[in-house]
């Protein structure tokens, strides 16, 4: 049976309200996951808004953008594993606005396929080795996770700015008390922006030695 051809331009897509981010390089770093990054760029720019398991030969139309795609690569049988058949598969990820591709090794595939690590390598998509102690759902718990204590940090960050703001305005002088309450949340919003990145990098989280990774 000769299969549909896929869409050849993104449909557009409906706006979404914000949502709070995980830094990929923390979910690495839980070492309770054993995940490792074997290609793609460095996890340390990219963040994941949530999680989705998908079989499909194309996620496109299921992926809503920032996700971390999982899968065990049912799809990559026979001729699927070819080169263009993977490509044209993280292109369509890519194109989505996936942040990350998860795959997990066993009981379908004992390694992650070289071809898949090339085409990740090739389109700039992360792409996570999920060990077989590691569950799908495990994964899932540890990005929502932190995607919780994101949104813990940014209530309170709301909260604290507003008592802030209702403290300056109740001063005598309290247009120059606002803007000067305005000014010192910017330089320190700036100063937190520099050391995340700062600290997520310092992080090591590309695999050793792993296909796609340095040897």
């Amino acid at each position: 049976m000769e299969r549909p051809p896929w869409p050849t331009s993104p449909a557009p897509r409906a706006p979404r309200r914000p949502r709070p981010r995980g830094p990929l390089a923390a979910l690495l770093a839980r070492e309770e996951l054993g995940l490792r990054q074997i290609a793609g760029p460095d996890a340390a720019g990219t963040t994941v808004q949530w999680v989705h398991t998908s079989e499909m030969a194309d996620p496109y139309p299921y992926l809503l953008g920032g996700e971390l795609l999982l899968t065990a690569g049912v799809h990559i049988t026979g001729h699927e594993g070819a080169q263009s058949h993977l490509d044209h598969y993280v292109t369509r990820i890519v194109a989505a606005g996936g942040a990350a591709l998860g795959f997990g090794v066993a009981p379908v595939h004992d390694t992650v396929p070289a071809a898949l690590v090339a085409a990740c390598e090739r389109h700039g998509l992360p792409l996570l080795e999920v060990p077989p102690q590691t569950t799908f759902s495990g994964v899932a718990r540890a990005v929502w996770r932190l995607m919780s204590e994101a949104r813990h940090v940014e209530l309170r960050r709301v909260a604290e700015a507003q008592q802030g703001l209702a403290t300056a305005a109740a001063r005598p002088d309290p247009v120059p008390a606002v803007l000067r309450q305005l000014a010192a949340r910017r330089r320190r919003a700036r100063g937190a922006v520099r050391a995340g990145r700062h600290g997520v990098a310092g992080r090591g989280t590309r695999a050793a030695g792993g296909p796609g990774g340095p040897a």
